[in-house]
């Protein structure tokens, strides 16, 4: 069984996880956006 402190194996998720929301945060802020704009 593994450690419960696995340590680089969760700063290996959090990076992957802060990386994809990088990305994904402005994608959903643009989507808004344009719908906020398409119904007003």
């Amino acid at each position: 069984m593994d450690s419960a402190n696995d340590m680089k194996a969760h700063s290996g998720t959090y990076s992957s996880f802060i990386a994809s929301l990088k990305w994904i945060l402005p994608l959903i802020a643009v989507i808004t956006a344009l719908v906020v704009f398409i119904i007003a």
